[in-house]
């Protein structure tokens, strides 16, 4: 272990951090000293900051890149009646504040490690999502690039779908238009997934799709895929998959819609968590089932694990829309937090801080790996498979 190098004071301390922070996160220059030392205060060492005792850089390399670490982080530790930081997470911004400030930690580093939230005032770790199964699955490079917009978000501290439509105008259409292009050489029906990480802007997406499709005079309907979870407090640390939703009934009416049948399927409430159907899928007194017609475009919103043999088989074109991590934490303040006021904040950032490693480790890279499009709303670019590419041609 190495210990900090001391500061003459805690206004020092918080002075030097405030230097390393605006080149770490441009967001921080919109705020106040004084603001940001309030901030700063909910991290303060009970023995100062003088006590902080750094980690090495490669066993918080090592630490970070490690599921165990991510299993083991609390979503609602209290301190009295009060849901607080996981310890966690806590100590590691802790370590973090310390090695910049002392600049034993360098820019650089923690750049490319960790992502800084300022509304949050917190570092989370950043995934990888274009792994090298994933590149080498999309041929190496992207069928289109575009300029990225995403970029003039980076200093917001909320992102509005506004705002965010704007930034993917030209990556959004895009898609449209390719996903128009394949749906004519394939034929209808067709089934097509829309999966991606919460916040990517799936449902938006989708329902702009839907809305293009009504335009041909195409029969559309959408299918979302979260309606089919058990309860939350069943399926709490369950990846999604077939122990965490109504998987018999998600097969059989997939496999039904595209028989040309009508379906009910289960209604999740996302506030309260719960599914209107009981675990052996029974609808529960009181609650109502979504009823969806069929079409000759059926979209299946959500992050099921497509390549799931009794899925795949199912799905026509599969497509994960990706949006990174710092944006989508944004967007959720925005959504989840100001909109919705879905959770208690403190929930929100150890759950978010744990369930996005595990997700992209479970679900999004694999789905990448096997997807026939990506499109990376971040990056502005939309990769497409072998066989797409061919239909493009």
């Amino acid at each position: 272990m190495i210990g900090t190098n001391r500061l003459n004071s805690t206004e020092d301390f918080t002075a030097a951090l405030f230097r390393e922070l605006r080149m770490i996160q441009p967001g921080v220059d919109d705020l106040a000293f004084y603001e940001f030392r309030y901030a700063l205060e909910n991290y303060f060492p009970d023995q100062g900051w003088e006590s902080i005792v750094l980690i090495p850089n490669f066993e918080i390399e090592q630490m970070v890149e490690d599921r165990r670490f991510y299993e083991s982080i609390e979503h609602k530790p209290k301190i009295g009646d009060r849901i607080v930081l996981d310890r966690k997470i806590f100590h590691l911004n802790q370590v973090l504040f310390a090695g910049l400030a002392s600049n034993q930690y360098s820019v650089e580093w923690v750049k490319n490690l960790f992502y800084f939230d300022v509304r949050g005032f917190f570092f989370v770790p950043r995934n990888t999502y274009f792994t090298q199964d994933v590149l080498t699955h999309l041929r190496g490079k992207p069928y289109q690039i575009f300029k990225q917009k995403q970029r003039q978000l980076d200093r917001y501290q909320g992102v509005g779908y506004l705002d965010f439509m704007k930034a993917n105008e030209e990556i959004d259409h895009a898609f449209i238009e390719c996903i128009q292009r394949v749906i004519e050489a394939k034929g209808t029906p067709i089934l097509i997934t829309l999966a991606g990480p919460t916040a990517a802007g799936k449902t938006e997406i989708t329902e702009r799709l839907l809305a293009e499709f009504h335009k041909k005079g195409q029969k559309i309907t959408s299918i979302e895929v979260d309606n089919f979870l058990l309860d939350r407090e069943i399926r709490e640390d369950k990846p999604m998959g077939k122990e965490s939703t109504h998987f018999d009934i998600f097969i059989n009416s997939l496999e039904e819609i595209l028989k040309g049948n009508k379906i009910q399927i289960p209604r999740y409430d996302f506030v309260y968590g719960t599914s209107s159907h009981d675990l052996r899928g029974n609808l529960k007194p009181g609650c109502s089932s979504i009823e969806v017609e069929p079409a000759d475009i059926i979209f299946m919103e959500g992050n099921f694990p497509f390549h799931i043999d009794e899925i795949s088989r199912l799905i026509g074109i599969k497509v994960v829309y990706l949006t990174d991590d710092p944006i989508r934490l944004k967007r959720k303040w925005k959504r989840d937090i100001d909109y919705r006021k879905k959770y208690d904040p403190a929930y929100f950032l150890n759950r978010y801080f744990k369930t996005q490693f595990l997700r992209a480790d479970e679900i999004y890279r694999p789905l990448m790996a096997v997807s026939e499009m990506v499109v990376d709303t971040t990056g502005a670019a939309l990769w497409v498979s072998a066989e797409i590419r061919d239909l493009l041609s």
